[in-house]
C-alpha cells in the first residue's frame, strides 16, 4: 500500500513552472487552464525601463537586463490614475509610476507559430489596466493564439506637453508618451513573441474606447508601421469629435497646469512625488488629449486615411446600441417632442429641422430612440463610423463592421428600483468579445448572453487567426460593401444577423457639424 501511495503522489507531482528565455533574461510564469485547455501565463513582464525620475515624460527606454530568473506570476503595478470608473476590477500589484509591464497568455503546448492579439485597455487615457478581469487573455488563448495586454502611461504622466519637453526632444516632440509606450510594446512583441510560440507576422492590435482610439492612431503613425497585420476597434477613433489637438495647444494646457505646482520648471515637475502630481489633476475633467507631436502623429488620422496612407490591413470595428442615452441630450427634461425639439435647437440652431429629419422625435418612444442614437453618435459612435467609412473608401484590405446590440442582463443584486439596461452600453461588449462573462459577477448572465459571447468571441478569434471573422458554426458575416442603399453591417446579439446600415446621411450631417465647431488646427 505504501508503494502504491508513493507512486500516486509521484504521478500527481505538478509540472515545473513554464520558463521563457528573453533577450533581457529568463522569466518564469505559471500554469492555468481555461475552457478545458492547458495554458501558460506570464504576468508583469517589463517591456521598458521604469519611466521615473529623469525618465518621466521621456519616450520609453530599454529594459535593464536581469541575471536571476525573474518570476512573472503576478500582474505588475497599474499606472498612476484616479479611481474614476467603478467597473474597473484590478488584479494589479498596487499602483505606481513604474508600470510599463505586459502580460502574456499562451497554450501550454504550442505546435507551430500562433497568431497574436495585443490588446489595449480603455479608460479615456486617464484610467485602466492590463490586469482587469474583463481583459483577461486566457479564454482567447484557449482558442489557439497568444494574447497580450499592455500597460501604458495615463493622464498627466502619459499625455502632457511643455515647450521645455519639446526642446529637449531630438524630434522636437512632446505629449503622447502613453502611445509611445504602446509602440514600444509592439516592438517588444516583434522581438520576443516567437519565444512564446507566437508569430510576429500575425499580430492583431485591438482595444476598446481609448484602446480603440489608440488603434486608429497606430493605424496612421509612422512609428508603428509594419508592427501589426490586423486591427480591431471597439467603439472609438481619433476622428472628430475625438480629434487630436495641436502641440501648441497641448503645451499651453501643460503650462497652465505646471503654473499651479510651484515654479513650473521641468526639473521641479520631475522632482514631484507621483502622488502629488496625480492629485493635482483631480480638479480636471474629461479624457486626456492626444496631440500632433510631429513624431508619433504628424497630421490628424482622418487626413492620412483620406489619402490611403494608413496601414493597409484587415479591420474589424463597430460600436454599441447605447453608447450614450437620451438623458444626455434632454438632461432633466421629460422626453416629449416639444422638449426634444428645444434640446436640438440648443445644439443645432438653424439646422434643427434637418436634425429632426435625421433624428425624428414625434412621440415619446421615438424621442427616446432618436435621442439615444444622437447621444451615442456625439459621444463615440460617429467617430467609429467615420473610421469605417475612411477605411472602406481608401483601403484595399477588407473591413468588417458590427453593431453590438445585446443588453447586459439584470444585476445579481440590483439596487431598489434598478432596472436592466435597455441597450448595449459603452464598454458592455468587452466581456462578450473576450470570453470573460464568468469573471463579471455583477450580472446574472443568461444562456442568451453566453450564446452572444460564443458568437462574438468566435468572430474575434477567427479574425485574429485569418483576417476574416467567419468560421464553422458562426452566422455569416459579409465584408463591408454597399448594398440596398446602405452598407452591410453585422448586428451581434442573441440573434446575430446581417443588416443594412443606412446612416450615411446622418453621419454626413454630423461630420459637417463637427467640422464647423472644431477648434482650428
Amino acid at each position: 500500500m505504501s508503494l502504491l501511495l508513493a507512486g500516486t503522489a509521484h504521478a500527481v507531482k505538478p509540472p515545473p513552472p513554464p520558463r521563457v528565455h528573453l533577450a533581457d533574461g529568463v522569466i518564469e510564469g505559471k500554469h492555468l487552464s481555461a475552457n478545458g485547455s492547458s495554458l501558460d501565463a506570464f504576468q508583469g513582464i517589463p517591456y521598458a525601463a521604469p519611466p521615473v525620475g529623469a525618465l518621466r515624460w521621456k519616450p520609453p527606454q530599454a529594459v535593464e537586463p536581469w541575471k536571476a530568473i525573474r518570476e512573472t506570476r503576478r500582474f505588475g503595478p497599474r499606472c498612476m490614475q484616479l479611481p474614476l470608473f467603478g467597473d474597473m476590477v484590478f488584479r494589479s500589484n498596487g499602483m505606481s509610476e513604474d508600470c510599463l509591464y505586459l502580460n502574456v497568455w499562451k497554450p501550454a503546448h504550442v505546435h507551430g507559430k500562433l497568431p497574436v492579439l495585443v490588446y489595449f485597455y480603455g479608460g479615456g487615457f486617464v484610467a485602466g489596466d492590463g490586469s482587469e478581469l474583463r481583459y483577461d487573455g486566457a479564454s482567447l488563448a484557449s482558442r489557439g493564439m497568444v494574447t497580450v495586454t499592455v500597460n501604458y502611461r495615463l493622464g498627466v504622466f502619459g499625455f502632457f506637453a511643455l515647450p521645455a519637453l519639446a526642446a529637449e526632444s531630438p524630434q522636437h516632440a512632446a505629449g503622447n508618451y502613453g502611445l509611445l509606450d504602446q509602440v514600444a510594446a509592439l516592438r517588444w512583441v516583434q522581438a520576443n513573441i516567437a519565444r512564446f510560440g507566437g508569430d510576429p507576422a500575425q499580430v492583431t492590435i485591438g482595444g476598446e474606447s481609448a484602446g480603440s482610439i489608440a488603434v486608429s492612431a497606430l493605424m496612421t503613425s509612422p512609428l508603428s508601421r509594419g508592427l501589426f497585420a490586423r486591427a480591431i476597434g471597439e467603439s472609438g477613433a481619433l476622428i472628430a469629435p475625438i480629434a487630436p489637438v495641436t502641440l501648441a495647444t497641448m503645451e499651453k494646457h501643460g503650462q497652465a497646469f505646471a503654473a499651479k505646482l510651484g515654479d513650473g520648471s521641468l526639473a521641479a515637475l520631475r522632482a514631484l512625488p507621483a502622488q502629488t502630481l496625480l492629485q493635482a489633476t483631480a480638479s480636471q475633467s474629461g479624457d486626456a488629449d492626444v496631440d500632433l507631436d510631429g513624431w508619433f502623429l504628424r497630421e490628424p488620422p482622418a487626413v492620412s486615411m483620406a489619402r490611403g496612407e494608413q496601414a493597409q490591413v484587415p479591420l474589424l470595428l463597430g460600436s454599441n446600441s447605447r453608447e450614450g442615452y437620451y438623458t444626455d441630450i434632454l438632461k432633466q427634461q421629460s422626453p416629449t417632442p416639444a422638449n426634444y425639439r428645444a434640446a436640438l435647437h440648443a445644439l443645432f440652431g438653424a439646422q434643427t429641422d434637418r436634425a429632426l429629419a435625421l433624428y425624428p422625435g414625434n412621440s415619446e418612444a421615438e424621442v427616446k430612440q432618436s435621442a439615444t442614437a444622437l447621444a451615442s453618435d456625439f459621444f463615440i459612435a460617429h467617430s467609429t463610423w467615420r473610421w469605417m467609412d475612411l477605411q472602406r473608401r481608401n483601403s484595399k484590405a477588407p473591413v468588417y463592421f458590427y453593431y453590438f446590440a445585446q443588453p447586459r442582463p439584470a444585476k445579481r443584486h440590483p439596487a431598489p428600483g434598478e432596472q436592466p439596461d435597455t441597450g448595449a452600453v459603452h464598454s458592455g461588449e468587452i466581456e462578450y468579445a473576450l470570453g470573460n462573462l464568468a469573471s463579471n459577477r455583477v450580472y446574472a448572465w443568461t444562456p442568451a448572453d453566453r450564446n452572444t459571447s460564443a458568437t462574438m468571441e468566435g468572430y474575434f478569434a477567427q479574425f485574429i487567426k485569418t483576417g476574416n471573422p467567419n468560421g464553422p458554426g458562426l452566422p455569416h458575416w459579409p465584408a463591408l460593401a454597399e448594398s440596398g442603399g446602405g452598407l452591410l453591417r453585422q448586428t451581434i446579439a442573441a440573434h446575430t444577423y446581417t443588416t443594412i446600415d443606412r446612416g450615411e446621411a446622418r453621419q454626413a450631417f454630423l461630420q459637417q457639424f463637427f467640422k464647423a465647431h472644431a477648434d482650428p488646427l
